[in-house]
């Protein structure tokens, strides 16, 4: 199960959001394709970011590259979708610059998440993936019923449903804490994606006072402050699929 959209445009256009998404893509094709396995390695270990060498001086710039660089064309593919259906509703309130600042403070705050459980790990972590969570953090507490479309898939069945963002979100956060504790080996920053989401709903509370708290809930209803999007496919229309 994995969100496609969701069904709330933003108030004005996000073009942090879209400036991240493509220079993601960007940086990815300038290193990815056509790199050996051994090649690939030691970029990882020279741009991503590294838990026992994170607080040293002489390498600070791994805080915000590590956020760029991907490991393969799913991992990029699967956090561009997520930043592009979460991202532009947090900018339109948190505005560019904000959103901005937000982006890369919960990013670093998912590399510190990861880091906590073993702070001598030499392993690289790469992947915007942590800065996303975060992202989906302020989502969940600014937009907790935002209509989110999510398609599940059972070996050849899917079906799209609808679920308000807490469900969807809940889930997602719920797993990665799992995954964290019952599969911490298997080579997914469960943690620095529990961490990012967290330090993303600290972060976006401010936001979320300043909007009026609850009151800004009852106005809103627990959705982005926008009329929703019409989509001309929608889950009544998707077919079942036979066997």
């Amino acid at each position: 199960m994995f969100p496609i959209r969701d069904h709330n445009p933003s108030g004005r256009i996000p073009f942090v959001t879209f400036a991240l998404i493509a220079l993601n893509v960007v940086v990815f094709l300038v290193y990815f394709p056509g790199g050996s396995e051994r090649w690939l390695m030691g970029f990882y270990y020279s741009w991503g970011i590294i838990p026992a060498e994170m607080w040293s001086l002489h390498r600070p710039e791994m805080w915000v590259t590590h956020m760029f660089i991907h490991a393969g064309w799913m991992h990029l593919a699967g956090n561009m979708l997520f930043l592009w259906i979460f991202g532009d509703n947090l900018e339109s309130e948190m505005g560019h610059i904000g959103f901005l600042l937000f982006y890369l403070a919960v990013g670093a705050a998912a590399a510190i998440g990861q880091a906590l459980p073993d702070p001598g790990s030499t392993v690289p972590m790469v992947g915007a993936s942590g800065a996303i969570a975060g992202v989906m953090g302020g989502y969940l507490l600014l937009f907790p019923k935002a209509r989110v479309d999510v398609i599940v898939i059972i070996v050849i069945f899917f079906r799209i449903f609808t679920l308000p963002a807490w469900i969807v979100l809940g889930i997602w956060f719920a797993i990665q804490l799992f995954s964290g504790f019952a599969v911490p080996g298997d080579g997914v920053a469960y943690m620095a994606h529990a961490g990012g989401f967290v330090a993303g709903i600290v972060l976006t509370a401010p936001v979320w006072l300043r909007l009026g708290g609850r009151d800004y809930w009852s106005r809103t209803e627990g959705h982005p402050p926008h009329p929703d999007a019409q989509y001309r496919i929608s889950q009544s229309n998707v077919p079942r699929v036979g066997r």
